[in-house]
Order: C-alpha cells, then sequence, then structure tokens
C-alpha cells in the first residue's frame, strides 16, 4: 500500500470519528430522522473532500483536530448532496457506496430531511469554537462554504445537470456544470487550510486552482467509469447516463479524449502546487488517483 493510500484511509477513519462523535443518537420523536442521517453519513465512501481539508491544513501546519471538525462539515454537506441526488426526482439511484440509498431505507420524504439536517448540521459544525478559535475566520469559511454550496455552486450546478438529460449541452456548458456542481465544494476543501491558516492570497489562489482542475479530473473519470466500470466495486449503479442519453464528456469528447482531457486536467492541478514544495505530494498523488482510480 502506498502512502497515498495509507493516508487516505487513515483520514477517512479520523474524520468518520468525528461524524460518529457529533452526529446525534436516533433518540426522542425524531429518531428516525437522526438514524437516517447517521446511515447516510457513516459507514462509506472514499472522503477525498475531507482529505483535501486535512491535507490543506497540513501543509500550513494547522491543528489537526481544528481541520477535522472542518473536515466534517464539508462530508455532510457532500452527504446531504449524494441523498438528494438519488431521489426519484433527480438521478434516482438505488444504491450508494455499496448500500440501499437513504430514500429506499427509509422512505423519501425522509431522504428530504435528512438532506435538509445535514445541509444545517454542517454550518452549526462549522461556526462552532471547535472548528476555528477566531471568529473572524469561522465567518470566513462559513461565507465561502455557502457560496461554494447555493445557486453559484453545487445546487446552480445541479440545475444544470438536469438539462444535461436531455443531451441540450455543449462542452463548454459541461464544464462550467462540472465547475459548479463537483469542483465548487472541492475547491473550499482544498482552500480551507489556507483560508483557517491566514494564509496569503497567493496560496488561497494556487490551491483553488488546483482543486478545479482535480475535480474536472475526477468528473471526466466518473463519466468513464459509468460506462467501464464495475457496479459492485463502484458501490452505485453504473450506465445510466448513457442510457438517458445525458450529455457527459464522454458522449461529447469520447473515451479516448476524454482520458487525454483528464490527464491533461491531473498534471494542471499539480502545476498550481509548485508554490509548496514537499509539503503538497499527498496532494500531488490524490491528481494522479483521480484519472487512475477504477471506482
Amino acid at each position: 500500500m502506498s502512502d497515498f493510500e495509507s493516508e487516505l484511509i487513515s483520514v477517512a477513519a479520523s474524520v468518520d470519528a468525528v461524524l460518529d462523535n457529533i452526529l446525534p443518537q436516533p433518540v426522542g420523536p425524531e429518531a428516525s430522522l437522526l438514524d437516517a442521517m447517521r446511515y447516510a453519513c457513516l459507514g462509506g465512501g472514499k472522503r477525498i473532500r475531507p482529505f483535501l481539508v486535512v491535507q490543506s491544513g497540513r501543509i500550513f501546519g494547522m491543528d489537526e483536530e481544528t481541520m477535522l471538525r472542518i473536515a466534517a462539515a464539508v462530508e455532510c454537506i457532500h452527504t446531504y448532496s449524494l441523498v438528494h441526488d438519488d431521489l426519484p426526482c433527480m438521478d434516482d439511484d438505488d444504491m450508494r457506496h455499496g448500500k440501499p440509498s437513504t430514500h429506499l431505507e427509509y422512505d423519501e420524504a425522509t431522504a428530504v430531511l435528512v438532506g435538509d439536517a445535514l445541509l444545517t448540521f454542517a454550518f452549526e459544525i462549522l461556526s462552532d469554537v471547535n472548528a476555528h478559535p477566531d471568529p473572524f475566520v469561522r465567518c470566513d469559511l462559513v461565507a465561502r462554504l455557502a457560496t461554494s454550496i447555493g445557486f453559484h455552486g453545487m445546487v446552480g450546478g445541479q440545475m444544470i445537470d438536469m438539462l444535461a438529460e436531455a443531451g441540450e449541452l455543449e462542452i463548454t456548458a459541461i464544464n462550467r456544470m462540472q465547475r459548479m456542481k463537483t469542483g465548487a465544494l472541492i475547491a473550499f476543501a482544498a482552500e480551507s487550510g489556507a483560508v483557517a491558516a491566514r494564509a496569503s492570497h497567493s496560496a488561497i489562489h494556487a490551491l483553488n486552482g488546483y482543486a478545479h482542475d482535480l475535480g474536472l479530473a475526477f468528473q471526466i473519470t466518473d463519466d468513464i467509469l459509468d460506462i467501464e466500470g464495475d457496479a459492485e466495486r463502484l458501490g452505485k449503479s453504473v450506465g445510466k447516463d448513457e442510457k438517458a442519453g445525458k450529455a457527459t464528456f464522454v458522449s461529447i469528447l469520447g473515451l479516448e479524449r476524454a482520458r487525454a482531457q483528464a490527464g491533461l486536467l491531473a498534471a494542471q492541478a499539480v502545476a498550481h502546487l509548485d508554490l509548496f514544495d514537499e509539503k503538497a505530494d499527498l496532494l500531488r498523488a490524490l491528481a494522479t488517483f483521480a484519472v487512475e482510480r477504477e471506482h
């Protein structure tokens, strides 16, 4: 096992421990909601976004517990987006992380509430003093996260994604959609360590550039795996985009050009990290992983 793989597993275990500790236990009349929140959040996923948060913090020597709290907030947001994305009115996916999607394990109304609860809980985590001792930094983090996931970012990107199901998007629109839907939250995760450390604008800009190229590389690889991947290894359904006639990087570029574009983006992502010498080596390894992974 490589140092990168070992660290990815370690960070996932650490953020899972934090989530297990801070997610409420299922008691009271709202117990089914709380149980569903824990079901959605715990026990699955590579935790790429928390990995970015932690590694970004390490570049600047940030306290690990502080960064894990920020990572937990980011993972709550990511989980909320997946729970809503899997709903029949969105992508209508039955499997997530190798187990039934939240709306199938519980019901659709509960899944909607799980997403709502995780979204708001993320800001509760981030605004708490345990996320950062400086209230001005906490406010900055809250504002940046809100922008990354609202109509300027993830939610706006999801709206554009719905148009892709009609095959109406050109490559420039797909690029914009993925920068919003996927890349914006990844960018927040990658720059959060610099923001928490009150680092220079150039450092934040470099990590932001890295993250946007990384996010597109990840998405292109996801599109490739939707065609060539194994559902059991991926832990979710495959082939849905093609069956639905959805416009994707692969449907427009073709497999080989899409692979080449993902490789180019990974290389561009790595180039943004020159500012940080060996402190960013695990982020460089993540860019390689983004395009070489099989699940």
